[in-house]
C-alpha cells in the first residue's frame, strides 16, 4: 500500500545550542560564574576570571570564546516548553570552540549563506537581547564575528546554523 504524505512546510532545524555534524565540532567544558551566568543556549560567551559569563554591554567581538553548548540530554527544568530550555547557572557548561551550531536569530533581518553574524553588544531591545546573534549591522549595538558565518536561511521558529571557527 502506498502511502503519500506532504509537508507542507520546513521541520525545525533544530534548537539554539544544539550541535551539528558533532563530527566537525570542538567542545571543551568550562566553568560557569555564578554571579553572571549564561541565561540562554546557543549564545557567544567570553571568559572573565576563569569562568564563563555572557557577553556584555561594550564587548567586542575579540571577547567572544565560543558558542554556549546544550549539552545532551539536558531537557531544562521540567517546566520549560519544548526547545526553550534554561541553561544551569553554576557548575560546568560545554563551550563550541569550532563547529556548527545552532543560533536563535535576533533583529529583523534574515540570516542568508555565507552571511555575516552580528553579536548584540549595546543597545538592546525587544527581540534583540545582549548577546543575540543578528544578521544586520546595527551602528554601535552589534559586532561582526569574522569566524563566523550562517549557512543558510532561519527556518519558522527563527532558529539557523552558524559555522563558527571553521
Amino acid at each position: 500500500m502506498t502511502s503519500y504524505q506532504a509537508f507542507q512546510y520546513r521541520m525545525p532545524a533544530g534548537f539554539a545550542g544544539d550541535i551539528q555534524r558533532v563530527e566537525e565540532a570542538t567542545i571543551e567544558t568550562q566553568i560557569i560564574d555564578a554571579a553572571n551566568p549564561p541565561t540562554a543556549f546557543g549564545v557567544p560567551c567570553k571568559v572573565v576570571g576563569d569562568k564563563i559569563q555572557p557577553i556584555g554591554d561594550g564587548d567586542a567581538a575579540s571577547a567572544v570564546y565560543g558558542f554556549n553548548v546544550r549539552a545532551y540530554p539536558v531537557q531544562g527544568n521540567g517546566s520549560d516548553p519544548l526547545g526553550t530550555a534554561t541553561p544551569p547557572t553554576s557548575g560546568a557548561t560545554d563551550i563550541l570552540k569550532r563547529g556548527y551550531i545552532m543560533v536563535a536569530l535576533g533583529g529583523t533581518a534574515d540570516a542568508a549563506k555565507n552571511g555575516t553574524v552580528y553579536v548584540r553588544v549595546g543597545s538592546p531591545s525587544a527581540g534583540k537581547p545582549l548577546g543575540g546573534i543578528e544578521a544586520a549591522a546595527d551602528g554601535t549595538g552589534t559586532v561582526s564575528l569574522t569566524n563566523a558565518y550562517f549557512t543558510g536561511p532561519k527556518d519558522a521558529y527563527g532558529v539557523v546554523e552558524v559555522a563558527y571557527n571553521i
